[in-house]
């Protein structure tokens, strides 16, 4: 679901991947700039949603645009929806600024702790401390069983073979490189695209899957979970989270239009939480071809998709990160 678009032609692309391609990161093509030094594409923005906005505008003179709609539901934040999509919701700055700084660091710190999974399980089983292994300057490096191992070193990983990885100061990592593969932990912390919370999903087969180590979602997030979701949930009845997966995004990142449908509950909302940098996110209808509706979500933004907002594709074109 992340990287970018194969070339083609546009009589070959949906009409959400046309807009994905619309929002797109892209560089100015001039070869005397430098990779530092190279010029973003300019983007029209004049059609994308903004719910901050429009919140603001509708507290101050009870305006909305066309389309828009407040949800009266007795939430202390107000709710946006759109009136042809019934069961999406919008909550612009839904978590205070402390929430959203909780939250990052444990998505950042605890969320890929073994034993949730992430992209990297694939490749180097689970991971332990990575965050701070990235902070600490430290680097992975893989190695073969039998070696002789020095003491100093942490957080090793056995693949289930004959090789393991182990987090060494550089300075030690630097005299293993030549006959050891090595990566930066700061490099491994980039590439982390998702972590799984709860009953874990497996990416292989496109189910969660209950023989799966896990751990239960901190009590915390479950009950932001059930606050946040109560807009969309039927009267007398409360969100219960069972899993989640927390999408990493840095610049260029971007995640694909799809649909969340391997739940075996369609009559409970999506609850997306947004932390960080400012993005851009697509909503579509039932099929790709379906002209997506785009909006930014910024740092304490939810969304909610519940009823025929729940069969939505929907995707992120764009992470803004200056």
């Amino acid at each position: 679901m992340y990287g970018s678009e194969r070339a083609g032609d546009d009589v070959e692309r949906t009409a959400f991947r046309k807009s994905k391609k619309k929002y797109k990161l892209y560089y100015e093509n001039n070869p005397k700039s430098s990779k530092k030094k190279k010029q973003l594409k300019q983007v029209d923005l004049s059609e994308v949603l903004d719910f901050k906005f429009i919140s603001e505008l509708f507290n101050l003179k009870g305006e909305l645009p066309p389309g828009v709609v407040h949800v009266s539901c007795g939430f202390d934040r107000s709710v946006f929806g759109l009136e042809n999509l019934p069961g999406f919701y919008f909550i612009p700055g839904a978590l205070t600024l402390d929430e959203q700084c909780k939250w990052i660091r444990e998505s950042l710190m605890k969320f890929p702790q073994p034993p949730n999974r992430t992209n990297h399980n694939v490749i180097y089983r689970p991971i332990s401390n990575l965050f701070s292994a990235a902070k600490e300057g430290k680097v992975f490096v893989e190695e073969r069983s039998n070696n002789d191992l020095d003491s100093d070193s942490s957080a090793s990983v056995s693949n289930g073979e004959s090789h393991r990885w182990k987090f060494y100061e550089e300075g030690i990592s630097r005299s293993r490189g030549k006959t050891c593969k090595l990566v930066p932990a700061s490099v491994l912390l980039r590439k982390l695209r998702w972590s799984t919370l709860g009953l874990q999903f497996n990416w292989s087969n496109r189910n969660y899957d209950v023989s799966l180590p896990h751990k239960k979602i901190p009590d915390a997030l479950c009950q932001l979970a059930k606050r946040m979701a109560a807009p969309a949930m039927p009267i007398g009845e409360e969100f219960l989270l069972q899993a989640a997966i927390v999408n990493y995004f840095g610049s260029g990142d971007a995640l694909g239009g799809h649909l969340d449908d391997m739940e075996a509950d369609w009559s409970k909302p999506i609850v997306s939480m947004s932390f960080g940098c400012k993005a851009i996110f697509l909503l579509g209808g039932k099929s790709r071809e379906d002209e997506p509706l785009a909006m930014f979500l910024r740092s304490g933004d939810v969304v909610l998709m519940a009823g025929e907002a729940r069969e939505c594709f929907h995707g992120v074109p764009r992470i803004f990160t200056d």
